[in-house]
């Protein structure tokens, strides 16, 4: 059942994400193979909310995934710093065979599902049922929407089917926290009330590090981030 009550993530000057509606909020956390290959993800503990929220963006709460105000003691910097061009326009294609491969590199949140079974991009230009299957299944993990597969024939995009949520991303993996990770075509408005292209999937980050805000860049694992 779709969520009827609109929901939406705004992106607040120097401060949190503001969630306007009531929308499951729920650890996510990447599951790996006995190689360390990212190969899945489970579903953890839910979040109480009721109704809107405040989400930290900074990285310092002492209650995330909630704010409790650290940014302002910090003085964070949460100046947006991505632009607002969609996401083709980002993006590079890469014709298959079988796909089409679509990459906006400056979206990658390091969940690493790309390079399982020798690399999405290496996958793409194999024939081959399998090899098509698991460029599918490695695009649609994809937490951040970084990587799309295609079918060549009807140009649309092999999406997964979300409701709209909020994923508080933990990567065991790494050894660290991840970012929020929003599926459903949540709307994310900026500061400055300039809505974002609207995305079955992104990622934003909360470790107050990204050089890609609000969106997540993988910085979280280059600095260590706990969550």
């Amino acid at each position: 059942m779709h969520n009827a009550e609109p929901v939406q993530v705004t992106v607040t000057t120097n401060g949190p994400y503001l969630v306007e509606g009531t929308v499951p909020i729920a650890v996510q956390t990447i599951v790996t193979d006995e190689q360390g290959d990212s190969v899945g993800w489970r579903k953890g503990a839910d979040f109480a909310t009721s109704g809107s929220c405040a989400l930290c963006r900074c990285g310092h709460s002492a209650n995330k995934p909630f704010c409790d105000g650290s940014h302002v003691r910090l003085g964070f910097d949460g100046t947006e710093t991505a632009g607002h061009e969609p996401y083709l326009s980002q993006a590079s294609e890469q014709d298959g065979p079988s796909l089409i491969l679509t990459d906006a590199q400056p979206l990658c949140a390091f969940a690493r599902f790309c390079d399982v079974a020798g690399q999405v991009w290496n996958l793409v230009e194999e024939d081959g049922p399998e090899a098509a299957r698991q460029t599918e299944l490695e695009a649609a993990l994809c937490p951040s929407g970084r990587l799309v597969a295609w079918d060549p024939e009807t140009r649309t995009a092999l999406e997964p089917t979300f409701e709209p949520s909020i994923g508080v991303v933990d990567d065991p993996g790494q050894g660290v926290a991840g970012p929020l990770w929003l599926r459903g075509g949540i709307p994310v408005p900026g500061a400055d009330g300039a809505e974002y292209e609207r995305r079955n999937r992104v990622t934003l980050c909360r470790c107050g590090a990204s050089a890609n805000k609000p969106f997540c860049d993988g910085t979280h694992a280059a600095i260590r981030f706990s969550g």
